[in-house]
């Protein structure tokens, strides 16, 4: 299974990140992870939220450049070399991370890491097969 990424393309300039969050946050939109990567003048934000639909709409009408990726979210023990398990099925069978990010959960013990990779459906099978499977979006806002 994979997940909804909200992708943002925005300006480095003070009280952008905090237009962008105050508009998911007064919507009702719950965040529940997020990972920002950038340069002298612009970044890409990636959000994981509970309604990508709306999301998507609400910042568009904002102005901002914003797309949908679909993501792995790998539920991983919240342990030392949780991460590093997933990461070794996955390169042992030569499937290459784009990039990741993390975040726990709720749940004690448990956390998620997503993952983008050039072929969810490859990677999905190869972690299907090693017993790991990957949740939905609905999965990760568990209670």
């Amino acid at each position: 299974m994979t997940v909804d990424q909200i992708s943002v393309f925005i300006e480095n300039k003070p009280g952008t990140l905090a237009e962008l969050t105050g508009i998911v946050g007064d919507a009702g939109i719950d965040l529940r992870a997020l990972s920002l990567a950038d340069t002298a003048d612009f970044g890409v934000l990636r959000l994981i939220v509970d309604d990508p639909d709306k999301a998507l709409e609400l910042l568009r009408k904002a102005g901002f450049a914003v797309s949908i990726t679909r993501v792995l979210a790998v539920p991983i023990t919240d342990s030392p070399g949780g991460l590093a398990k997933v990461l070794r099925i996955l390169a042992d069978e030569g499937v290459s991370v784009e990039y990741s990010y993390a975040f726990i959960t709720r749940k004690q013990g448990k956390a998620y890491v997503i993952l983008r990779v050039e072929n969810n459906e490859l990677a999905l099978g190869i972690l299907t097969r090693k017993g790991i499977i990957t949740a939905a979006d609905e999965n990760i806002f568990e209670r």
